[in-house]
């Protein structure tokens, strides 16, 4: 399933050449994980010829993945929302989004250009459970792809931390560059993906 939540829809024989065994010996698995409605096939057209049968996690496999203390998480929001109100929540989420753009800001600040700053925040995102990566694209911007998300069901709960970290991204990657939402796993997404250019458009 780490292949899968890493890389996304694979063929049985892709999945197989990652895992170092057979196409054959793949698919038996996913069948298995599938009969548990972990993962879930769907067609692909693949030019000439019958169409490619590609795997995918289903949404129940999101559970076998880190989600910190879910439920004690989603439970405090809610106390805090019910007794101290929703300034409440912002002042936490406000607090937190400033320790975040502090620790953030002394990790990537040093480093000399944009592809170099990305690179120290995917690795700061992965350290923290995000399974961070990143590509320059072809027409020179950079996506940074977060393939899991350790806080889902507090950033489902409150939607303010999704915005906040956006807003951090935004600040330490700095005031000439322009970050952008494109994939979001709480509204469904199978991964967060963030486009990353400077406002020239040129990378530096």
């Amino acid at each position: 399933m780490m292949a899968l939540k890493m890389h996304g829809s694979l063929s049985a024989s892709a999945l197989g050449e990652r895992l170092g065994t057979s196409g054959e010996a793949a698919r038996q698995q996913l069948v298995r994980l599938a009969e548990e409605g972990l993962v879930m096939a769907h067609s692909a057209a693949s030019g000439v010829g019958r169409p490619t049968q590609l795997w995918s996690l289903a949404p129940a496999a999101q559970s076998r993945f880190p989600d910190t203390h879910a439920a004690l998480t989603v439970q405090l929001l809610d106390i805090v929302r019910t007794e101290l109100g929703d300034g409440a929540l912002d002042t936490i989420i406000a607090a937190r989004e400033a320790d975040t753009r502090r620790a953030y800001q002394a990790a990537v600040a040093p480093a000399p250009d944009l592809k170099s700053r990305v690179a120290a925040l995917a690795d700061l995102r992965s350290q923290e459970g995000y399974m961070a990566a990143w590509t320059e694209q072809p027409d020179g911007s950079l996506l940074l792809v977060e393939n899991h998300c350790p806080i889902c069901a507090a950033a489902t709960a409150c939607q303010g931390f999704c915005r906040a970290e956006l807003d951090v991204f935004r600040s330490v990657l700095g005031p000439e560059v322009e970050v952008e939402r494109q994939e979001h796993i709480v509204a469904g997404g199978r991964r967060c993906t963030y486009s990353i250019k400077a406002s020239t458009d040129v990378v530096a």
